[in-house]
């Protein structure tokens, strides 16, 4: 999985498909992601909860399937599928599809 915490992805497929975020956490071993903003939901709370002394209802995101995400391109603001690309030193880049545009170095270069 190519998604990492604070990466900026846009939904998919799903009921929020169009919707963008950012990703706040990542489950690797479940493949799953929590977007901000998407998927929120109503959680109830007793009294006393830490986050919401006088109970109620709280707001929270509930993940997503990583593959229902798709990392968005900076060169041109749309979602992009991904590639890894080895350099002549023997490092890694993520790099999108589309554009070609390296998104991240993955791998130090090799001595």
């Amino acid at each position: 999985m190519h998604i990492r915490k604070g990466d900026v992805v846009e939904v998919v497929a799903g009921d929020e498909a169009g919707s963008r975020g950012t990703v706040l956490s990542v489950d690797r071993k479940n493949g799953k992601v929590v977007v901000e903003g998407v998927n929120k939901v109503y959680k109830h709370v007793k009294r006393g909860h830490p986050k919401s002394p006088q109970g109620g209802r709280l707001h929270t995101e509930l993940a997503l399937d990583a593959s229902n995400v798709m990392l968005i391109d900076p060169q041109t603001n749309k979602p992009t599928r991904v590639g890894v690309k080895i350099n002549a030193d023997g490092s890694k880049e993520l790099v999108a599809k589309k554009s070609g545009t390296t998104l991240r170095r993955l791998s130090p270069a090799k001595k």
